[in-house]
Parts: structure tokens; C-alpha cells; sequence
């Protein structure tokens, strides 16, 4: 009998121990954003989403011009614009000056994992009484520590599995169907995609870094003007709509440093330009500042997988040359390669593409959103 009690005993003790530790376990487990708005019972929970926007009303969330740092929400994609796919997120004091979107609008599109009462808020499933606030995915990692991007829709789902030539193909299907807009148009559309984060009123022009106001856009003495990236004589496509206006690929700079760099291939090289820090050119390369490389290279590498030579466009090709002229050729792949790990994906460009895919083009750069695709495709 007592060695029996004994033996029940310890079975007992081993049942209160696994089930404690089951329900440790499940505690600690984090809810997507569908599961959360489905379970608004005031219970005690952590969730992982893709900050989206700050809400103002039960059917509204902004994106842009945020008005203080009181709430976020946030999606189990970075693209979501249907609010009832969104889950609303109280900010107590504590957690407003690092994930307020006013403070830092640069968060916009950032996995964040946050914990608090599923509860109504803004008249919408929310989350209140935030507790913990964690930021999961930085400079193109997401939170698992993977080198994958942070996009988790199905956008890239006819790609997903695919390398090489069957990959490119797969990303030209999905990006090449866009809305295109006039050059005009093109200088409207930059003050929005490229504007300062810390300072509405200007943008930043990417090869001297400069802030400047975007009001000071035109031909003059340190003027901003419209910078083809991929030059648009290589191809002699101009500024017609396509890759004329593509703004994946057009960025504000200095007058006189975008003439400095004309129709230059990319490598590295060169003499000191002068007006442009850290920035070296010779009589045909031009090599920009550290900040930029990736950003350059990424959106080289989208103009090739965009403009594939179907429906009477140009075929655009990256090579491993420079001096490439009038041909529809830009290079140099080697060093674009080296440049694209150099500087990884940042939150200036996450959120360029954000905007350019929300509000203009309809279509999004893949090597921003993946950008283990650059090595899958020109390994």
C-alpha cells in the first residue's frame, strides 16, 4: 500500500510538472494578428504583426503625416490596407518615444512582437494595456534571425522555391504589370518617396546625402532634379513612360552631381567628385557613398528583372562591364553584387517601396523585400 501511494505519488508530481511546463510554453507562444482579432476577451496575450499605420477612427488608418504616438497597427503583412485584417495597439507612455510612429515613422513596415488585454479599441479588436513591446525585424532580418525579407504576403507566391532564370522569370510576371506615370508627374511623386523622415518638408537626395526642401526641385545652382539611376541612355529610352518614369529606379539629386555622373556605369574607383562626400568617379564609373551602394544596386537589379524585352519593351541587362554606352546594358555586376551585401536593405528604402507600391506604381522591388533573391538569380 504506502509503495503504491508512493508510486501514485510521483505520478502526480510528474503530470503537475508537465502540464506546468506545457502551459509555460503556451503562454509564451505569440498570436498572429487573424487569431488576435478573433479572441477579444480581455485575456492576457503576446502578438507578432507588421507595424501598418496609426489608427484615427474603427475604419481608418494613416500612414503618412503621423499626428502624435498613441497607437499603431499592426497586420500579418507589412501590406495590408483592409483595417478589418488589422489589429489596433495601445501605446502606454513608456513605450511612445521608441515605437511611436510621429517619433519614428520609419517603423512603418517593421515586425514588432507586442503583449498586453485583447480588447477593443478605437471601437475595433485591439490590444491594450501594453506590457511589452519587442521590435522583431531590422536592416532586412526578420525576427527568426533568417536572411529572408520581411514580406510575408502572397505577393512573391509564384516565386517562392524558384532560382535562377526560373526565378527572374516568376518576378518579372508579378512586377511587370504597373501603373506608369508622366515625367511630370515623376517630381510630385518624389517628394513623397523620398522624403526626409525627420523632416516633412524636405527630401534627401541621394548622392550627397543632403537634406533640401522639396520646393528647390528645378535646373538651377544646387537645385534637386530627376536622377535615372539606370541611366536612361543606356537603352535610349529617355523619359518616356516605362523605365523613362519607373520610380523605382528615380531618385532627387544635386543638379550639377547628377551631370558629374551622366551615363557613368557603377563600380568602384576613381577620383574624390567633390561635391558629393565619399563619392569617386573617373571617365567612366562613378562610385557612390557607402549609405547608397545597396540602394543603387538593388534598384539596378530591378530594372533588369522589370524590363524583359516582352510586350515591344526594352531588354535591360545587367553585365559585368563598364563603358557601356547607348546598348541596353548596365554594369558592373560584380561590384553590384558586392555592394548589395555591403549595405543591406534599410528603412528608407522599405519605406520607398511602401509608398511607390501603395501609391503609385502598384508593383514593388523584390531585392528590397528578398534580398537573398540578388545571390538565387546572379550566383
Amino acid at each position: 500500500m504506502g509503495k503504491f501511494m508512493k508510486l501514485s505519488s510521483l505520478a502526480l508530481l510528474a503530470f503537475v510538472l508537465l502540464f506546468s511546463f506545457d502551459s509555460s510554453k503556451a503562454l509564451s507562444i505569440s498570436l498572429p494578428v487573424s487569431q488576435a482579432i478573433q479572441q477579444q476577451n480581455n485575456s492576457i496575450k503576446t502578438v507578432e504583426g507588421y507595424i501598418v499605420g496609426k489608427p484615427v477612427s474603427s475604419t481608418s488608418v494613416i500612414t503618412n503625416n503621423y499626428p502624435d504616438d498613441y497607437s499603431l497597427a499592426i497586420a500579418d503583412s507589412s501590406m495590408e490596407t483592409n483595417t478589418s485584417n488589422m489589429l489596433y495597439v495601445q501605446l502606454p507612455s513608456q513605450f511612445r518615444s521608441q515605437f511611436g510612429l510621429k517619433s519614428n515613422p520609419e517603423l512603418k513596415g517593421e515586425k514588432i512582437k507586442v503583449t498586453g488585454n485583447l480588447t477593443a479599441y478605437y471601437s475595433h479588436p485591439g490590444l491594450k494595456n501594453t506590457t511589452e513591446m519587442i521590435l522583431l525585424s531590422s536592416d532586412g532580418e526578420t525576427g527568426d534571425g533568417s536572411d529572408e525579407g520581411g514580406y510575408t504576403g502572397s505577393y512573391y507566391d509564384p516565386a517562392i522555391g524558384k532560382s535562377g532564370e526560373e526565378l527572374k522569370a516568376a518576378l518579372h510576371n508579378i512586377i511587370d504589370d504597373h501603373t506608369e506615370i508622366s515625367y511630370s508627374s515623376v517630381w510630385e511623386a518624389l517628394k513623397q518617396t523620398d522624403a526626409d523622415p525627420n523632416n516633412s518638408n524636405n527630401v534627401i537626395l541621394l548622392y550627397t546625402g543632403r537634406s533640401q526642401s522639396k520646393s528647390s526641385n528645378g535646373s538651377g545652382v544646387d537645385n534637386w532634379n530627376r536622377e535615372h539611376v539606370w541611366a536612361k541612355s543606356h537603352g535610349n529610352f529617355g523619359t518616356a513612360m516605362g523605365p523613362g518614369t519607373d520610380l523605382h529606379h528615380l531618385r532627387p539629386t544635386d543638379v550639377s552631381v547628377n551631370s558629374s555622373r551622366g551615363n557613368k556605369d557603377f563600380d568602384n574607383g576613381g577620383s574624390p567628385q567633390g561635391e558629393a562626400p565619399d563619392t569617386f568617379t573617373d571617365n567612366d564609373s562613378w562610385e557612390p557613398h557607402d549609405e547608397v551602394k545597396g540602394d543603387v544596386a538593388r534598384m539596378i537589379f530591378y530594372m533588369d528583372v522589370r524590363y524583359e524585352g516582352d510586350r515591344g519593351e526594352l531588354d535591360l541587362e545587367v553585365n559585368n562591364v563598364v563603358n557601356n554606352g547607348t546598348t541596353p546594358y548596365h554594369g558592373k555586376l560584380s561590384t553590384l553584387i558586392q555592394w548589395h551585401h555591403q549595405d543591406p536593405v534599410d528603412n528608407f528604402e522599405r519605406q520607398r517601396n511602401e509608398s511607390i507600391y501603395n501609391d503609385y506604381q502598384h508593383n514593388r522591388n523584390p531585392f528590397i523585400d528578398h534580398p537573398e533573391w540578388v545571390e538565387a538569380i546572379w550566383n
